[in-house]
């Protein structure tokens, strides 16, 4: 049976872990009294009374025993003098008995005094929960009507473009055949849409404008005007200027949403000039469309506060009920029946109706508005549910490593029988065969380093799926990274041992050398494969996310984006292999095996800057974007960062085209060693949050998850020594081209596996961040606003 502490620990929300009830601190207190109410040993002799401390190492207890000490110290002194004085033995059994009640009394005292101390810290827990909980359930009941207007908004503004849109085909046509009916009190709250015929014979056009013009009064009762509403032209002929115009505003979270806010304001400033005759136009279909789903985001989060606080008020009532049977059992006593009739009454478990209710209403409207009344689709989305883990897919990643291995073996016993790698064949073999091979192992590597990642960031509680946006039912799990990784690793040492089977058989290079681009091929196109086939959902999120990166100026940076961003500046040999393997293929290189066609190419060597270059170009905007929409100078000083690593890798590559030049050695290191102090900087003071001076864990920082302080002094040590790996690229070692690609693969694999060490403190320090101010919930941004409309 699994103890309570532990399911406590395994159920509870991480972000909301200091908010409740501290069951293991209560828990010692337990203990305390029990050991309190263990009988107390006298000793006779010159010693004085010896309490029998055992292992125990509580300075309450301690405190007390000491005090009882110096009291049957001092009474013992009494009864020696009066045994000198010749005192008759019935006076020292009287004080012997003396003796044994006052080290009862002590006994009790210390014992009371523990249960005492328990009942006050229980009230300060109670008290704790409380009040988060009245906190919380305000919040979530704020944004519930926030939300409700902002439905009621939506829902008038789309009668709005049903009624204008009828009213354009009713002046094309002159009659129509139905209308939206629209039932709705006074205030505008409670409305509902249900389409109809009309058995008026009056012309079309005059229905639907006052159905307009009522749907704007009855958003103008709600403190919303309209610029070019009947009552706004009124007040604008009387000399009188609206307060407020309603708006909708759409954070542009995409490129197409950053392009198309641009392109309205363009519109509203140069089509709609406000100084112009006629009707402005605040709103339109995409716009509405927009509106909606960010509406709906906001009921998904809000739903899932509402059950995270009703997870939050079930676990703390367990967790009083548990440490009070607890405590009665220690204590041998029922009396902590009273304070739990107590605890029953809290706000916290009284008031848990009034958020069960509510997350009814959500599911009514969200089910009514957003599933076309159809409750089992809007349950997928208000409670979405994971896929459950099957053993398959340990068996096929277990499969494609004993597969990996093998071919592996098979290959390097082939290569090396057939002399693929001497001095006379080398040359051609490894500028070709190579960069696909090294380009598949580093993704691969990478790969299984984002499988450890997961596989930690689960085994410690660190809710990735929150901090990155994942959706649960499709976000990848450390299995499911593991077999890809696997599967392309065996894939691909599969091609090449086919390769070299056929090269040693006697096929031509030119008939045998495409398939390794071949194999290059399928990938990209299962990549973009539109099927869904081998996990869709994740390789669609990817080319997503990095078409955002690419395009890292004209949308909001998130935090899926710059982790990602920040994984391509560790995989830029991996584009370099990319861009080699493409001008093999595409130049005709393989037919011809003209091997200096690319490398003494002028585009191929300025393209080698562009693809090195790109990566913290990319990081660098996002921090430019992130500084414009935040206005924190830390991305700024990150920005430079990223322009220190570009003046690096550029210095670096001019000086492996002149390594005789002794301005670029200099040039090179010095550039080098500000980037890389840049960059140690920043990653662990920045990204990890270490060095804090006034940290209660020496130069590390007051909240750690792992328990073992010395893996963070151990982590410290080895990012340091792997930022400086780039000091064998300055240094030329005499050795053949097989060993030097070798070479420049082992440091490229170093650091992938140092940017999978960086993920998990990276994410780590998010999470604490999160933890501090309690952020368990996205907070979604709402679309309308109201503004003033003076101009």
């Amino acid at each position: 049976m699994v103890k309570f502490s532990k399911e406590l620990e395994a159920q509870l929300i991480p972000e909301w872990k200091d908010a409740f009830v501290n069951y293991w601190q209560l828990k010692k207190q337990v203990k305390k009294i029990k050991i309190s109410k263990k009988p107390h040993h006298v000793h006779d002799g010159n010693s004085s009374l010896i309490h029998d401390f055992g292992r125990s190492i509580f300075d309450l207890i301690r405190s007390f025993t000491m005090t009882s000490q110096m009291k049957f110290h001092k009474s013992h002194e009494v009864s020696q003098s009066i045994i000198k004085e010749g005192e008759n033995g019935e006076e020292q059994e009287e004080q012997e008995e003396i003796y044994e009640t006052e080290n009862e009394l002590v006994q009790l005292f210390s014992e009371e005094d523990e249960v005492r101390l328990f009942f006050e810290m229980l009230d300060e827990e109670l008290k704790k929960v409380n009040e988060f909980y009245k906190t919380k359930e305000i919040e979530f009941l704020e944004r519930g009507d926030i939300l409700n207007k902002q439905l009621q908004i939506l829902l008038d503004l789309k009668q709005v473009l049903s009624d204008r849109r009828r009213k354009t085909l009713g002046s094309r046509s002159g009659s129509g055949s139905g209308f939206f009916s629209r039932s709705h009190s006074s205030s505008g709250r409670n409305s509902d849409f249900s389409e109809t015929q009309s058995d008026c014979g009056s012309p079309r056009g005059t229905e639907t404008i006052s159905q307009t013009e009522e749907v704007i009064a009855a958003l103008e009762k709600n403190g919303i005007n309209f610029v070019n509403s009947a009552s706004t032209r009124a007040k604008t002929k009387k000399g009188g200027k609206p307060k407020v115009a309603m708006r909708i505003d759409i954070p542009a979270t995409t490129p197409t949403r950053t392009i198309a806010a641009v392109t309205s304001m363009l519109w509203e400033d140069l089509v709609n000039n406000p100084k112009k005759d006629g009707p402005r136009e605040y709103i339109n279909k995409k716009k509405i469309q927009c509106a909606e789903k960010m509406i709906r985001g906001a009921f998904v989060e809000l739903y899932r506060g509402l059950g995270l606080l009703k997870t939050y008020s079930s676990l703390n009532m367990v967790a009083f009920v548990k440490i009070l049977k607890k405590f009665d059992k220690v204590a041998k006593q029922q009396s902590s029946s009273n304070y739990l009739k107590q605890v029953k009454r809290s706000h916290f478990i009284s008031s848990d109706k009034k958020v069960v209710r509510l997350m009814d209403e959500v599911e009514s409207l969200f089910t009514k508005h957003f599933a076309n009344s159809d409750r089992k689709k809007a349950m997928k989305f208000l409670r979405p549910q994971q896929n459950k883990e099957s053993h398959m897919v340990t068996f096929f990643v277990g499969l494609f490593t004993g597969c990996f291995v093998t071919l592996f073996s098979v290959y390097a016993i082939l290569a090396h029988l057939s002399g693929m790698f001497s001095t006379r064949t080398e040359a051609a073999y490894v500028e070709t065969v190579y960069p696909v091979f090294s380009m598949f192992a580093l993704l691969s590597l990478h790969l299984f380093m984002y499988g450890c990642n997961l596989f930690l960031w689960k085994g410690t509680r660190i809710n990735y799926n929150f901090i990155f946006e994942f959706q649960p039912k499709t976000a990848l799990k450390y299995r499911d990274a593991f077999l890809i990784g696997t599967c392309l690793m065996t894939s691909v040492v599969g091609a090449l041992v086919v390769h070299l089977i056929l090269l040693s058989n006697g096929f031509s290079p030119s008939q045998v050398d495409a398939i390794p681009g071949i194999l290059l091929l399928i990938f990209l196109a299962l990549l973009i494969c539109p099927l869904n086939v081998f996990y869709r959902p994740t390789r669609f999120y990817f080319l997503k996310v990095i078409r955002n990166i690419i395009c890292s100026p004209f949308y909001k940076v998130l935090m899926v984006d710059f982790f990602m961003a920040d994984q391509l500046t560790s995989q830029i040999p991996l584009m370099r292999h990319l861009e080699s393997s493409a001008c093999y293929f595409l130049a005709g290189s393989l037919t011809t095996h003209g091997l200096p066609t690319c490398k003494s190419g002028r585009m191929y060597r300025e393209l080698a800057y562009v693809i090195s270059f790109a990566p913290y170009y990319w990081r660098a905007m996002q921090c430019a974007r992130r500084w414009f929409d935040e206005s924190d100078i830390n991305h700024l000083a990150n920005l430079g960062k990223y322009v220190s690593a570009m003046v690096a890798a550029g210095a670096r590559l001019t000086y492996a085209r002149e390594p005789d030049s002794q301005l670029w050695f200099s040039i090179v290191l010095v550039t080098s060693v500000i980037a890389t102090i840049y960059q140690l900087y920043w990653d662990f003071v920045k990204d990890w949050g270490f060095f804090n001076l006034k940290s209660k864990n020496f130069m590390l920082r007051d909240e750690l998850i792992l328990k073992n302080k010395s893996i963070y002094y151990a982590s410290i040590a080895l990012n340091l020594v792997l930022r400086v790996a780039w000091v064998e690229t300055v240094m030329h070692f005499n050795v053949r081209l097989f060993e030097s690609s070798l070479l420049d693969f082992c440091l490229a694999s170093l650091e992938v596996i140092r940017r999978g060490h960086w993920n998990f403190y990276r994410l780590e320090n998010e999470h604490l961040n999160n933890v501090g101010k309690f952020r368990a919930v996205k907070a979604v941004p709402l679309p309308f606003r109201e503004t003033d409309s003076d101009g």
